[in-house]
C-alpha cells in the first residue's frame, strides 16, 4: 500500500522560510526518484524539485536558489527547505515519486500560504 504523508506547511510572511517533510512507504521511496510538487486551484500540479536515489537534485527555475530538496534513505523521508518565500509560492505541496502521473496515489498535501 502506497502511503505519502506530507507535513510542515503553514502561514508565513514573504521572505520567510518553511521546511516541508514527507514520509513515504518503503515500496515507493526505495525504488524511485522523489519529487515535491505543488498545485494552486484551477492549475495543473507542477514539479518543484526532484532528487534521485543517489542524491542528484534538480528544481524548477522559479525556485532555483531558494528551495532545497533532500532525502533520508534510512527514514524514507524527503524534505523541502524553502527560503525567501514569495506570494507566488502559495500552493498545496505534495511529495511523490518522480515522475508521478495524475492517476498515481497522492497524499493529502500540505498547505503553504505566503502573505505579502
Amino acid at each position: 500500500q502506497v502511503q505519502l504523508v506530507e507535513s510542515g506547511g503553514g502561514l508565513v510572511q514573504a521572505g520567510g522560510s518553511l521546511r516541508l517533510s514527507c514520509v513515504a512507504s518503503g515500496s515507493i521511496f526505495r525504488a524511485n526518484s522523489m519529487g515535491w510538487y505543488r498545485q494552486v486551484p484551477g492549475k495543473q500540479r507542477e514539479l518543484v524539485a526532484l532528487i534521485t536515489r543517489d542524491g542528484t537534485t534538480n528544481s524548477a527555475d522559479s525556485v532555483k536558489g531558494r528551495f532545497t530538496i533532500s532525502r533520508d534513505n534510512a527514514k524514507n523521508t524527503v524534505s523541502l527547505q524553502m527560503n525567501s518565500l514569495k506570494s507566488e509560492d502559495t500552493a498545496v505541496y505534495y511529495c511523490n515519486k518522480f515522475p508521478a502521473l495524475r492517476y498515481d496515489p497522492w497524499g493529502q498535501g500540505t498547505q503553504v500560504i505566503v502573505s505579502s
